[in-house]
C-alpha cells in the first residue's frame, strides 16, 4: 500500500473556466491531470480567503463574540469577529484588525496569528486564518451593513466551549477551531504549577 504521499504525487491542473463570478467568490470548473495520466474535472469555488480573531479580554479568561444573522442558515448564530480578505493584498492582520473594529468596537495592542485552516477544501480553496487579539482598547463601532449594524456582542468565558458546543449554541466551526487554539495558546504561556 502506498504511503499518504505516495499516493498523491503525479496530480496536476491542467486549465480551468469559468462558470460564475459571484463577487468576492468564483465558480470555477478545473480539468485535472491523475497519476495514471487520466483525465477528470473538479468544481471549485475559488474564495479570497478569511480572517477570525479571539478576542481576549483583560482577564484572561473571557472573549468577546457576537450573535449574527446568516442568511444562508436563517438563524442568528454565535461567533467570532471574522471577515473575508477581499481587499488585494492587503496584510491579514490589517484586515482583522479592521474587523474588530467594526464588529466589536475594539482595538487590538496586539495581533497574533494562532492557526490557519481550509474550511471545506472538497469543493472551495478558501483559507481562514485565525488570531489572538490581546490588549483590547474600547472604540468607536463601524458596523457595515444590516447584519453587523443588528448583531449583538456577548462575554463567554474560554472553560464553558465544550459546554456551548454540547448545547448547540456554538456551531460555527471558525470559532470552534480559533477558540481551541486560542485556549492552547494561552496554556503554554501560563508557567507550570510548581510541585
Amino acid at each position: 500500500m502506498p504511503s499518504a504521499e505516495e499516493g498523491q504525487e503525479g496530480f496536476r491542473r491542467i486549465g480551468e473556466r469559468p462558470r460564475f463570478d459571484g463577487g468576492f467568490f468564483k465558480l470555477v470548473t478545473g480539468t485535472f491531470v491523475g497519476p495514471s495520466g487520466f483525465t477528470f474535472e473538479r468544481t471549485i469555488i475559488r474564495h479570497p480567503g478569511a480572517v477570525c480573531a479571539v478576542p481576549l479580554e483583560a482577564d484572561g479568561r473571557h472573549v468577546l463574540m457576537v450573535r449574527q444573522y446568516r442568511a444562508a442558515v436563517e438563524e442568528p448564530i454565535l461567533e467570532l469577529p471574522a471577515g473575508k480578505r477581499d481587499v488585494e493584498g492587503e496584510d491579514p492582520k490589517v484586515c482583522i484588525a479592521r474587523e474588530l473594529v467594526e464588529e466589536i468596537g475594539r482595538a487590538a495592542g496586539r495581533i497574533t496569528q494562532i492557526a490557519r485552516f481550509v474550511n471545506s477544501p472538497g469543493i472551495s480553496d478558501e483559507e481562514t486564518l485565525c488570531y489572538l487579539a490581546e490588549e483590547l482598547v474600547e472604540c468607536e463601532r463601524d458596523a457595515h451593513g444590516v447584519e453587523e449594524e443588528h448583531m449583538t456582542i456577548e462575554r463567554i468565558a474560554l472553560e464553558d466551549i465544550e459546554e456551548l458546543i454540547a448545547a448547540g449554541e456554538l456551531i460555527d466551526a471558525k470559532s470552534i477551531i480559533a477558540l481551541y487554539a486560542a485556549r492552547s495558546t494561552l496554556a503554554g504561556r501560563r508557567p507550570s504549577p510548581s510541585r
